[in-house]
């Protein structure tokens, strides 16, 4: 990560408290859920803590309406340039995660068997633990092996009532049917 940064940040309400995006440049580096828009601010700030964090208008960060927008709607997942910074293995674990689609879940250890670490159940979580992007690298939608919903980074109960919003909008969709095949024409 460059030893200094300058991000444009903005916080919006949203369905489940408020929402926090960041961008660098035209990157989205951090999104966020919350409930109170100084502590929001203050956990970017120690996130990056040689940042330059300003704020700007909600309408001058578009990744924030989208990701309201998903939020609300969570059916095709946006196609926003993410800027990631960690490790090859948390960079693999949240590779992994975007691929769960809205309104199923896995479990740690079917993400760790996913990337090829079977035993690193433990630090699959420690990487959906310093997840930076809420929603787009869906964290929330990774539970124990037995079902049970533990710890995340923006509140169990925002997990649960998010699992919850997306499974009932995945529902409500009419079901994807496959293309008929064309019929050929008899000369």
């Amino acid at each position: 990560m460059p030893d200094t940064l300058k991000l444009d940040y903005a916080i919006a309400p949203c369905d489940f408290g408020f929402m926090l995006a960041a961008m660098h440049g035209k990157k989205l580096i951090a999104a966020s859920l919350g409930d109170n828009q100084a502590v929001m601010r203050a956990e970017l700030q120690a996130r990056f803590p040689a940042a330059q964090l300003q704020q700007t208008d909600p309408a001058a960060i578009p990744a924030l309406h989208v990701l309201t927008d998903y939020l609300h709607a969570p059916g095709k997942v946006p196609d926003i340039p993410l800027e990631l910074h960690g490790t090859d293995f948390q960079l693999r674990v949240w590779t992994a995660l975007r691929s769960i689609p809205p309104g199923q879940t896995r479990s740690y250890t079917d993400i760790a068997r996913a990337i090829g670490e079977p035993a690193a159940t433990r630090a699959v979580a420690r990487a959906c633990a310093r997840n930076p992007i809420a929603l787009l690298i869906p964290c929330h939608r990774v539970l124990r092996s037995d079902g049970g919903i533990t710890g995340y980074r923006w509140g169990v109960e925002r997990k649960k009532a998010i699992i919850k919003h997306e499974k009932a909008f995945t529902e409500s969709l009419p079901p994807q049917r496959p293309p008929s095949p064309k019929k050929k024409d008899n000369p």
